[in-house]
């Protein structure tokens, strides 16, 4: 069995501020191989971006990894140097920001910030460097690219800048594309020809994605594996097909049954109840036990341990036991 492109191990980020400890990523484990995508899900403050930024080593303080490794071909980047980071960084694993108005520096121009990424992790000539940024342009479907390099970010409408930051990210042929909350700022129309060149571009250069988004239906059709995020740890975790069709930890539930149907026009949509977890002081048993409508006293009191649905399929919430107990008693009254 070859080995995984990157491979995150018991991973602990933290921010330590006035309140305490934030426990923002708290030991989560994952593999992805080559050429696969990604999808990690889950509601605001749940640890995705902070997962991200500590594959990319681009915490800022207070943040910090305290524990865990990640490696990349089998090398522990948690302990690269910086001038190693800066290798690392565009030319291995690249990632798209959320806003590509703020990712992208109004004082230069287009052309320009492609150029800088370009001759900062390749050894190509600024005329080679040059007509790589007009190449990537017109890959990732942008009009009229040769006027767009002579231009500025807010010229250019919000789609537009998004295939820009696509553009950048994929200029240095990373083996590895970050999406976070890739088309959070854009209409459904630009949202869907987005994700539809993100797979497209998957598929020309082979290259493996992490998919980072809070709405599951987005990466419906996208992902290989799912990873299902809440309070800083993986609460479910499967293929795209067993997260969707047999989904077996009530978070993951709460966050289906709020994603609107087309089949299903007069059905109200059923929010999760309650409040995110205070990640300062995590309580000892499940963190999602106090807005889950099942829960039971052992869900307050324990940590579940993630239990095998079937062979392509983990979840980590007390009710698979149950069920497994349930089954069982009833077959022993049969």
């Amino acid at each position: 069995m070859s080995q995984p492109l990157l491979q995150v191990k018991d991973l602990c980020t933290s921010f330590d501020v006035e309140s305490g400890e934030v426990r923002a990523v708290n030991g989560i484990s994952f593999n992805l191989d080559k050429g696969k995508v990604l999808g990690i899900v889950g509601e605001s403050g749940s640890g995705k971006s902070v997962t991200a930024y500590s594959i990319m080593r681009i915490l800022v303080e207070p943040g910090r990894i305290k524990s865990g490794q990640i490696l990349f071909n089998g090398e522990d980047i948690v302990k690269y140097s910086k001038l190693q980071m800066r290798q690392f960084r565009g030319k291995r694993v690249s990632i798209i920001f959320q806003d590509p108005m703020t990712s992208l520096n109004p004082t230069y121009t287009i052309g320009n910030q492609l150029r800088e990424a370009i001759l900062l992790h390749t050894d190509r000539t600024k005329e080679q460097a040059n007509a790589r940024a007009l190449e990537m342009l017109q890959l990732v479907g942008v009009n009229d690219p040769q006027k767009r390099l002579n231009q500025y970010p807010h010229e250019l409408s919000g789609g537009m800048r998004q295939r820009v930051m696509i553009a950048m990210a994929l200029a240095c042929e990373p083996d590895i594309l970050i999406a976070d909350e890739p088309t959070t700022a854009l209409d459904v129309t630009i949202q869907a020809q987005i994700l539809e060149l993100m797979k497209d571009l998957q598929k020309k250069l082979g290259m493996a994605i992490i998919m980072i988004t809070h709405d599951l239906g987005v990466i419906a059709d996208m992902c290989d594996e799912i990873i299902v995020m809440y309070a800083g740890r993986i609460c479910e975790r499967g293929t795209a097909d067993e997260i969707f069709y047999n989904p077996c930890h009530e978070y993951t539930k709460g966050l289906l049954r709020s994603i609107p149907k087309l089949d299903s026009k007069n059905e109200r949509l059923i929010p999760i109840e309650g409040s995110p977890v205070d990640l300062t002081c995590m309580p000892a048993g499940c963190a999602f036990a106090a807005r889950c409508d099942k829960a039971m006293k052992i869900c307050l009191k324990q940590l579940p341990q993630e239990y095998w649905i079937n062979d392509e399929h983990l979840a980590s919430c007390w009710m698979n036991v149950k069920k497994v107990y349930d089954e069982a008693a009833k077959g022993g009254e049969a």
